[in-house]
């Protein structure tokens, strides 16, 4: 009962994201039933957690959290936080659909603000356990607003990693690193994600 209520959100939470990317109409109707199909698939299949206790050893990060993450991107004081505290708050207590919630009302009000979008990706990842239609599709407006921004790419890793996907998260990471100056504030936390998740070393800073 619980997977269907995921399910439920995952795909009104697709909706809504697919209405503020400008989908409408049929291909609105198309574009939810292909995601009904993948979100029920996800949510059947089950994925690893990345926080808290995983479903495989490799597959956790311990000490990492969006939270302190999202601060080495973006500062602790900026315009979003006030609605990223509130949806860390929900998480906090495991009510990630409540979480999710809040960040898609977030989005309507400010469709160009990164941070909410990369917040909502998360949240859409903590409610469906791993990457998502609905994700994927956060992060592609991520992307677009603001391309190659490094914290998209951290993040999207993070998503890999708790997809059972930690080869494809690495992968990103070393991508970031390998195209970031030495100096970056962001570097050591890529760097740490990275080795946490592989035993190769990391590329050499320039």
């Amino acid at each position: 009962m619980t997977g269907y209520f995921i399910l439920l959100a995952l795909v009104a939470a697709a909706g809504s994201l697919l209405w503020l990317l400008g989908n409408r109409g049929a291909l609105l109707k198309l574009s939810l039933a292909a995601l009904l199909l993948g979100s029920a698939g996800y949510t059947l299949q089950g994925r690893p957690n990345l926080f808290g206790a995983p479903a495989k050893p490799d597959t956790a990060a311990p000490g990492l959290s969006f939270a302190r993450a999202r601060h080495v991107f973006f500062g602790e004081f900026n315009a979003s936080e006030r609605w990223l505290l509130i949806a860390d708050s929900f998480s906090a207590r495991g009510k990630h659909a409540e979480a999710g919630g809040v960040l898609a009302n977030a989005v309507k009000h400010y469709p160009g603000d990164l941070p909410l979008w990369i917040g909502f990706a998360n949240a859409l990842v903590e409610q469906g356990r791993g990457m998502t239609p609905p994700a994927q599709l956060a992060f592609a407006r991520a992307e677009a607003i603001a391309p190659g921004h490094p914290a998209t790419g951290f993040f999207r890793g993070l998503a890999q990693a708790r997809s059972g996907e930690p080869q494809a998260a690495v992968n990103t990471w070393r991508k970031l690193l390998a195209n970031a100056p030495a100096d970056a504030g962001w570097r050591p936390l890529v760097e740490d994600a990275a080795a946490a998740f592989s035993a190769q070393p990391a590329p050499p800073r320039r």
